[in-house]
């Protein structure tokens, strides 16, 4: 017999998950989020997103203090780093956030459960209790299961994790000392994001990534600038180059490497590894394909178009399936998806969903790239503009950078855009309603920008597509 019964069960307590079960409980569902952490918010609030942007922020300031607030007539006569109050403010952060999540279930009336949900059935969850409650166990019936369990570090053969010497994000985040030597073992977003921490608080940092370039998903010419600005700022580039190896010796790691089309094998010497090769979807540990769910050929989840998997009482959003690995795409997935439940008709515009870089400059994306359209035949124009020309940029001394706009060479409705600069992240946000309303480059050229602002770079750009800048 069932220890209680929900119209829905949420397995996880991510971004994805803790926004569906809200959701659905705004839709009259009564609703249960199972969550094995002893904290709401998942990978995202606890151990990814937020405190990394916490600390980003924190090294920043660091290095302004340093470096560039005397050029604005600020002098310090010395600057020292306390790591210990920088990590304890990053953690008040995640506590702070984390609680507001229990707070919105409170208000919502969500049921938050504690423990490992394993799905028993295509209408019942069971859930062996984490934290206090270890051991105990109970059975929930339920009308629909949602799986929102998110991903995991992928692991790299050779090398194995121990969050001290060798890191995945999670052991990156928490560091008690700054390494002499910081290795990043690929170079995505992850990596440089954490590597630009370390490098502003004092480590050589140094990025081994597999491929011939950096964050591969980005627009080319975008990560060629990006590229570029972090060699500026000290990060030294392995690219083609693979880790087959981590030593641990009494002074550090040593890495074995070798050209990624063989070759040669060489040593680094480090004290801090981080692997960063990616993330994979947690689902094979759910007992979801004992009761019927497909997977595809990459560990993900088979789902139609409103979500539902191959079980038609079991639902799936976010990591777990097809589509990039953003919290925000989670989002969007989870309301559409109980709202589907509710017979009321959503949609996701996956092409409007931007991605962003949180290094400095920040890079920032949405729609297709240069690449993708190339290779779908399709005929677009471009239009740049530079942070160099920009007044505000100007202005901040945070000039690294443009705006790069790709529209549709007949109907002029914009299919991509690509940020590098101050504040794309933010900036981006523009782009994405753009692209969600179908607007043309011409839309945006026509739209008054206020003065002196960033974003004027967009209008600029969107200028650019029809070969008519006004400040370059």
């Amino acid at each position: 017999m069932a220890d209680s019964r929900f119209d829905l069960v949420v397995i996880g307590g991510g971004p994805g998950g803790y926004v569906a079960a809200i959701r659905a409980a705004q839709l009259g569902m009564s609703v249960a989020c199972v969550e094995k952490r002893d904290r709401l918010g998942g990978t995202c609030l606890n151990i990814g997103c937020i405190p990394s942007k916490a600390l980003l922020q924190s090294s920043e300031k660091y290095e302004e203090a340093q470096h560039t607030l005397a050029a604005h007539g600020v002098k310090l006569k010395s600057v020292e780093l306390d790591l210990a109050t920088m990590m304890a403010r990053k953690d008040k952060v995640v506590d702070d956030l984390t609680k507001g999540v229990g707070f919105l279930f409170k208000k919502n009336k969500v049921v938050h459960i504690q423990g490992e949900g394993r799905i028993t059935g295509p209408t019942q969850v069971t859930v062996n209790a984490t934290g206090n409650g270890a051991g105990a166990a109970q059975t929930i019936d339920t009308k629909t299961i949602l799986i929102a369990t998110g991903s995991e570090s992928t692991p790299l053969p050779g090398v194995e994790i121990d969050e001290k010497a060798i890191v995945s994000s999670t052991g990156a985040l928490g560091l008690d000392k700054v390494p002499e030597h910081f290795v990043v073992v690929g170079g995505g977003y992850i990596g440089l994001e954490m590597g630009s921490v370390w490098r502003r608080l004092g480590s050589a940092v140094t990025v081994i990534e597999f491929l011939d370039r950096i964050t591969p998903g980005l627009d080319a010419e975008i990560g060629r600038q990006l590229q570029r600005a972090l060699g500026k700022q000290g990060f030294q580039f392995k690219l083609s180059t693979k880790v087959t190896k981590a030593q641990k010796t009494n002074k550090g790691i040593t890495l074995t490497v070798e050209p990624a089309a063989g070759g040669a094998a060489e040593t680094i010497k480090c004290d801090v590894v981080l692997v960063a090769i990616g993330r994979r979807p947690y689902a094979d540990k759910l007992g979801a394909k004992e009761v019927g769910v497909a997977f595809d050929d990459k560990g993900r989840i088979k789902t139609d178009g409103h979500f539902r998997t191959s079980v038609p009482s079991i639902y799936a959003i976010g990591d777990v399936i097809a589509g990039p690995m953003l919290a925000h795409k989670a989002e969007e997935e989870g309301v559409a998806a109980t709202e589907f439940m509710a017979g009321q008709k959503p949609h996701v515009n996956y092409d409007a969903i931007p991605a962003v870089v949180y290094t400095w400059p920040e890079v920032a994306s949405v729609g297709k790239t240069e690449e993708e359209l190339k290779a779908a035949g399709v005929a677009y124009k471009v239009g740049k503009f530079p942070f160099s020309a920009n007044a505000r940029a100007r202005c901040n001394a945070d000039t690294e950078g443009m705006v790069k706009m790709i529209a549709d060479a007949k109907t002029d409705r914009v299919l991509g855009c690509h940020i590098i600069g101050p504040d794309a992240g933010t900036m981006i946000a523009e782009l994405a309603l753009a692209i969600e309303f179908s607007a043309s480059s011409e839309d945006i050229a026509r739209t008054c920008h206020a003065h002196p602002t960033l974003n004027e770079a967009v209008k600029e750009a969107a200028l650019a597509v029809a070969g008519r800048t006004l400040n370059l």
